[in-house]
């Protein structure tokens, strides 16, 4: 280890049962560095960070971190050395100031008794202004948007003297804007010394922001390599261990008969969005872009039965229907996959199979009884389609990665056989090889006839697999673009409204 690195892995293993997980893993970073780590969800990715960060234990191997070997890693003693993890889901009290999560359990006192409020909400201006964020201290997290959310976890992590800086997927519903502001935070603490590992699926991200880059491949080391001697499809193919072919399938034309399967006439809710109209065909993906806050998700939700419409009409197959919950949005045969499959899009502590089938369960009854035989042969139907990489449909499916989760999501939203599909954030987290099956996937639907509304932070997937995109901005349709002018300079125009 040389006086230029930070943190240096050598020879990590792990297993969970049976199943080896890390496989003599090792990984270098050097101070004042970014450092990407990339991989399929299954890598080992997670694991290795659980391992440094001290959420778990490695069965052998050596964490040197500063020139000293760390012997049984805690949460609290790697916090100790400056090691902050930013996990996908931020680890943040949606109910609590912003002041008080940045200090949550290392408040300031003023004596013996009494915390300090002045002195932390003066220290929490201070970190928010040195990111060039105008939140205040006193703003209820709950309130903040996902970027504003992230700056408070990066404050706490500087409030925590970090060194080492573990993001995990931090820009994956970010929008371009939001992306830039991460960066340009990223490099100015690179420049101050502080060591980043960046964890990410966005290839073109860590090509643009890293310095080095490592790659696990089933729970092994492959390469660590300046990220200037690869290209993003180098990086693809050493991920997956072959050559990648399109990671989009060739887009669908536009269907010539024009059949709308689902229109939008003015949609008002009680909040964000207002006079919001659109239509999506069927055989069609349509793109649904706009920045966060813009309103796509909450009008997705009102479509579902999730939210309330105030005003507007909602047409299925020219029909109007008045869809005040998620069931009668099934019975109009309408799916939603939503943002956040682990809280709402999947139960984590059920199997594959009850998961697949949750939705149309009457389907597999049995007078008042489940017929765990039909169950279990529509599950081994869906692992077989989607590639779902599992020993069973009794797995629990919170064993299972990011990737097959999803896909188990996608299967219980198709087992009642809908008619209209609305993807939001549909590889959110999610590896290049995972998102490619879920893109052709998404394409062979509407093949087949199907309508499809596809929501995405990721212009790259709005352009790659849509010919015609709607474009929201501060709760309405500002426009829709199709065919040449589907770009991102246009769906940015549009979202942000300057030209």
């Amino acid at each position: 280890m040389n006086s230029e690195t930070l943190l240096e892995v050598r020879g990590l293993y792990k297993s969970y049962s049976e199943v080896k997980v890390l496989n003599d893993v090792s990984l270098s970073v050097g101070k004042g560095s970014i450092t990407g780590l990339i991989g399929e969800n299954g890598a080992g990715k997670s694991t290795l960070i659980k391992c440094i960060n001290g959420v778990t234990r490695p069965d052998s191997g050596e964490i040197i971190f500063q020139g000293r070997a760390l012997k049984h890693i805690t949460i609290e003693s790697a916090l100790r050395l400056g090691i902050v993890t930013i996990p996908q889901e931020f680890n943040l009290a949606n109910e609590m100031t912003v002041r008080e999560n940045i200090f949550l359990g290392h408040e300031l006192k003023r004596g013996v008794f009494f915390l300090d409020h002045a002195a932390m909400r003066r220290r929490t201006r201070e970190l928010l202004e040195r990111l060039e964020s105008r939140i205040s201290p006193d703003a209820e997290v709950g309130t903040l948007s996902i970027a504003e959310k992230q700056l408070v976890e990066i404050a706490r992590a500087i409030n925590h003297t970090c060194k080492l800086l573990i993001m995990d997927e931090p820009s994956t519903v970010l929008n371009p804007p939001e992306v830039e502001n991460l960066f340009r935070i990223m490099r100015s603490m690179r420049d101050e010394g502080i060591s980043i590992i960046y964890v990410s699926h966005k290839l073109n991200e860590v090509k643009k922001i890293c310095d080095t880059v490592t790659v696990l491949r089933d729970g092994e080391f492959v390469c660590e390599r300046p990220v200037s001697e690869l290209t993003t499809k180098d990086m693809a193919n050493l991920m997956v261990g072959r050559e990648l072919s399109r990671i989009f399938p060739p887009k669908l034309e536009l269907p010539e008969e024009k059949v709308p399967a689902l229109e939008l006439n003015k949609v008002t809710l009680a909040k964000l969005v207002h006079d919001a109209s659109l239509k999506l065909y069927h055989g069609e993906i349509l793109g649904l872009a706009g920045l966060g806050g813009s309103g796509r998700t909450e009008l997705a939700e009102a479509v579902y039965g999730i939210r309330r419409i105030i005003s507007g009409k909602v047409l299925v197959h020219g029909r109007e229907k008045r869809i005040k919950s998620p069931a009668q949005a099934v019975a109009a045969g309408i799916a939603y996959l939503t943002e956040d499959r682990q809280s709402s899009g999947v139960i984590l502590s059920f199997p594959l199979a009850h998961n697949c089938t949750l939705i149309s369960l009457r389907k597999y009854c049995l007078a008042s009884f489940i017929g765990r035989k039909k169950e279990k042969e529509a599950a081994e139907k869906y692992i077989r389609r989607f590639e779902i990489k599992t020993t069973s449909g009794a797995t629990p499916i919170r064993e299972l990665s990011g990737g097959n989760q999803q896909k188990g999501a996608i299967a219980k939203s198709l087992d009642h056989e809908p008619e209209i599909f609305i993807f939001d954030e549909p590889t959110r987290g999610i590896d290049i090889k995972s998102r490619s099956d879920i893109y052709y996937f998404i394409n062979g639907l509407a093949r087949q006839g199907m309508a499809c509304l596809i929501i995405s932070s990721d212009l790259e997937e709005i352009i790659g697999l849509c010919r015609r995109v709607a474009v929201m901005r501060e709760g309405t349709v500002a426009g829709v673009l199709e065919n040449e002018h589907v770009n991102e300079k246009e769906i940015m125009y549009l979202a942000t409204g300057v030209k």
